[in-house]
C-alpha cells in the first residue's frame, strides 16, 4: 500500500473549499494559520456563531450548532485558542442552550434552506452537546453555559446502553477532553460492550452497512478513548484508510451524499483528515516545503 500525497493535494486544489486548501498548506508545508483563520471568518455571523454551510450538511447562512462546532474544531487545530472567535462562539452557544443545558441539533431556520434529511431537531438535546463542551474545554473557554452542558453530558452517560452510533462518537469526544479524567475513564470503559469485535460501531438509520471505525471513534494516539481499542484493531483500520484513496487522489464519504456540493465539500474535508490521521500514525511522511 502507498499513498500518493501529490494526488491528494491535487484533488483538494481541484475540488475543495479555500478553507481546506489553506488547512492543507499548514499541514503539508508549514504555512501560517493566519490564512486559515481569515478563511474561517467568512463563515462567521455577527451573533458570534457560524453558518453558511461550514458544516456541509446544513446549508443555512444563519448560525447553526453543527457549523459552530466545526469552527471550534478548526480554531483548536490552528492553535487559536485566544482568538476572539472562540469567545464569540461560546457566548452564542449559550444563547441557544435549552434549560437543561443541552444544545439543539439544528435551529428552525435550517428548514428554510437545503439540508441533509437527518438535519432535523427533536425535543431532547442532541449529541452535538457532547462535542461542543469538549471543544470549549480544549480551547480553554470558561463560558457560563459549559457547567450546565457538562452536567447534561454526564447525565446522559449514566445510561450507556441508550447510546448508539454517533451518540457514542460524540460522547467519546467529550470523555477524551473533559477535565475529570478518572470519571471519564470509567465512563469510557462502560461503552466497550457497544463495540463489535473489530472495534467498529453500527450507525442506526444510516446507509446499509454504515459503521464508525476505530479511527473515527478515536483518531489519534494519547486519547483516553484509545483504551477501547487494541493495537491490532487500529492497525487494521489504518490499512483500510490507506486503501481508501480513490483514483482521483481523494478519499470519499461512507454516508449519504444528498447533493453534489455537500458531497464534494465533505470529500475535501475527509481527504485532509485522512492525510492528518495517516501522518499522525507515521504511515506517511508529509512534506514541509516545496
Amino acid at each position: 500500500m502507498s499513498i500518493d500525497i501529490g494526488a491528494a493535494e491535487r484533488f483538494i486544489h481541484a475540488n475543495a473549499r479555500v478553507l481546506e486548501r489553506h488547512r492543507l498548506a499548514v499541514l503539508l508545508r508549514g504555512a501560517s494559520n493566519e490564512a486559515v483563520l481569515q478563511a474561517l471568518r467568512a463563515y462567521r455571523n455577527p451573533d458570534g456563531g457560524f453558518g453558511h454551510a461550514l458544516e456541509p450538511d446544513v446549508r443555512a447562512p444563519q448560525s447553526e450548532p453543527a457549523s459552530t462546532l466545526h469552527a471550534l474544531e478548526i480554531l483548536v487545530e490552528a492553535g487559536a485558542r485566544e482568538d476572539p472567535m472562540v469567545a464569540g462562539a461560546a457566548a452564542w452557544i449559550g444563547t441557544i442552550a435549552r434549560a437543561d443545558g443541552s444544545i439543539p441539533f439544528v435551529l428552525p431556520s435550517a428548514a428554510r434552506h437545503p439540508h441533509a434529511p437527518w438535519m432535523v431537531d427533536s425535543d431532547s438535546g442532541s449529541f452535538l452537546t457532547f462535542s461542543l463542551v469538549a471543544r470549549l474545554c480544549e480551547s480553554g473557554s470558561t463560558d457560563s453555559w459549559q457547567a450546565r452542558g457538562t452536567e447534561w453530558c454526564w447525565t446522559r452517560l449514566e445510561h450507556p446502553e441508550d447510546l448508539a452510533g454517533y451518540w457514542v462518537k460524540f460522547a467519546l469526544e467529550f470523555l477524551d477532553r473533559v477535565p475529570e479524567q478518572k470519571r471519564a475513564l470509567a465512563a469510557i470503559g462502560r461503552l466497550r460492550s457497544l463495540l463489535a469485535e473489530d472495534g467498529s460501531l453500527p450507525v442506526p438509520g444510516g446507509l446499509e452497512g454504515e459503521r464508525l471505525t476505530p479511527l473515527e471513534l478515536s483518531p489519534r494516539h494519547g486519547l483516553r478513548s484509545r483504551a477501547l481499542f487494541t493495537d491490532r484493531q487500529i492497525e487494521a483500520d489504518l490499512n483500510l484508510l490507506e486503501n481508501g484513496q480513490r483514483a482521483d487522489g481523494g478519499w470519499t464519504i461512507n454516508f449519504l451524499e444528498w447533493s453534489h456540493g455537500q458531497g464534494i465539500e465533505w470529500r475535501g474535508m475527509m481527504t485532509l483528515q485522512a492525510l492528518r490521521t495517516l501522518a499522525a500514525h507515521t504511515r506517511i511522511r508529509l512534506r514541509t516545503s516545496d
